[in-house]
């Protein structure tokens, strides 16, 4: 069984979501109870992306939230660190240009891209905090960041109804609707693990993004963060 903590391997990691791929965007929208679909909305206009931009998708899975970045018109690049993800992605979106790449040694030249956005993704990563240094190298002044995570309820009895439901219930329905429910222990374990809002936006600020903010989705069961790698144009 895969433990997840904050000192997870990038292989491992990498080797549970290849065994997931096919049957994983499924899996996602029953343990979501439908609510995938609403935060990738929230994500894709909080990201606000426009037509000529060129725009990164980090962890972007089959390019479920790549191609609803892509249909404004945006050029946009989906890199995921699992090559079953990939090669799936690949497979159900030919025309969508993905890469395979790690989160922390981003392929691309500094100042590429007029956005990045990560969704679910940034708790898989070994160090978050150099993936998001990376996220602002690879942003042009001005750019932006968005990151949509699972996240902390701020109120108590939903915090409690809410790890109730990752412990007891989550596990019975990935055992009925994914190919691997071992993987989905990591995903439970992972959620607990996250730090809370305050201290993303925290790493947001250390890795030297601006105008940093978050709001919470779903009760904050899940939180959008967003930041701004800062230019001449963006008085501090």
């Amino acid at each position: 069984m895969t433990k997840a903590d904050l000192s997870k391997t990038p292989r491992d990691v990498a080797a549970m979501f290849d065994g997931v791929a096919r049957g994983y965007d499924r899996t996602n929208a029953v343990l979501s109870v439908g609510n995938a679909a609403l935060w990738r909305i929230a994500t894709v206009r909080a990201v606000d992306p426009q037509p000529g931009e060129r725009i990164l998708d980090i962890a972007a899975g089959t390019g479920t939230s790549s191609i609803a970045l892509a249909k404004t018109g945006a050029t946009v690049v989906a890199l995921d660190f699992s090559q079953g993800m990939v090669e799936e992605g690949r497979r159900r979106h030919p025309h969508l240009h993905f890469v395979h790449g790690d989160a922390e040694k981003l392929p691309f030249a500094d100042g590429e891209f007029d956005a990045v956005t990560i969704s679910f993704g940034l708790r898989n990563v070994q160090q978050p905090e150099v993936a998001l240094a990376e996220m602002h190298r690879v942003l042009k002044p001005g750019g932006r960041v968005v990151i949509c995570e699972f996240s902390r309820p701020p109120l108590g009895f939903l915090r409690a109804g809410y790890h109730a439901y990752l412990r007891h219930v989550m596990p019975v329905i990935a055992g009925a609707a994914s190919s691997n429910p071992t993987a989905y222990t990591y995903l439970f374990e992972s959620i607990r693990h996250w730090p809370e809002q305050t201290i993303l936006s925290q790493w947001l600020r250390t890795a030297g993004f601006g105008r940093v903010g978050y709001r919470n989705l779903s009760w904050g069961v899940v939180a959008l963060h967003r930041g701004l790698r800062p230019s001449a144009a963006l008085a501090p």
